[in-house]
């Protein structure tokens, strides 16, 4: 059954938002995220200080579009606000591993001894600190902060050996509350 939905999110003080061809751009002081809202049936306007999503004959499935995009820009606006941070720490238990920061990359050198560096990618905009075996990862952007810390993580997984032996690795240790998990 076709239904008309309308949702709106208010934009918090100190944030200017604006829109150029389907996505949003929004801005406080030097921080500035944007996100494509490109859906053929949604129609978004700003207005009275408010995002206002809309679809005239939408099913349930434009129904959670709406409400999906409402999220991401509702994470936009408490990433401008605050930026999200993750902690990683480096554990190793037999081979000392040696971290440094690249422009566009984190090099892992070392791992479980072996001679050739791992590589995990830093997204734009995402800003990684290594001090001895802590990372913190700082963005105004949930999802490219999250991406990176995922992809460092990742960067040190085994496999084809025993966990219950070869434990080391990088582990994100504290995440931004929130979520569905």
């Amino acid at each position: 059954m076709k239904r008309s939905f309308v949702e709106t999110v208010e934009i918090p003080q100190g944030i200017s938002c604006e829109m150029q061809n389907n996505s949003i751009k929004c801005k406080k002081g030097s921080a500035e995220l944007s996100r494509a809202l490109a859906s053929p049936k949604l129609n978004v306007v700003l207005k009275d200080n408010k995002v206002e999503l809309s679809c005239s004959a939408g099913n349930k499935r434009d129904y959670k579009t709406i409400k999906s995009l409402i999220s991401h820009i509702s994470n936009m606006f408490i990433g401008l606000e605050k930026p999200y941070v993750y902690h990683l720490e480096a554990c190793n238990v037999h081979f000392p591993m040696t971290i440094k920061s690249e422009p566009g990359r984190v090099v892992i050198n070392n791992f479980l001894g072996e001679k050739t560096p791992r590589f995990a990618t830093i997204l734009p905009g995402v800003n990684v600190e290594i001090k001895g075996q802590k990372i913190t990862v700082t963005s105004p952007d949930k999802e490219a902060a999250g991406q990176t810390a995922a992809s460092i993580e990742k960067a040190t997984k085994i496999r084809n050996r025993d966990r219950r032996i070869f434990q080391d690795g990088i582990f994100i240790t504290d995440r931004p509350a929130g979520g569905s998990r």
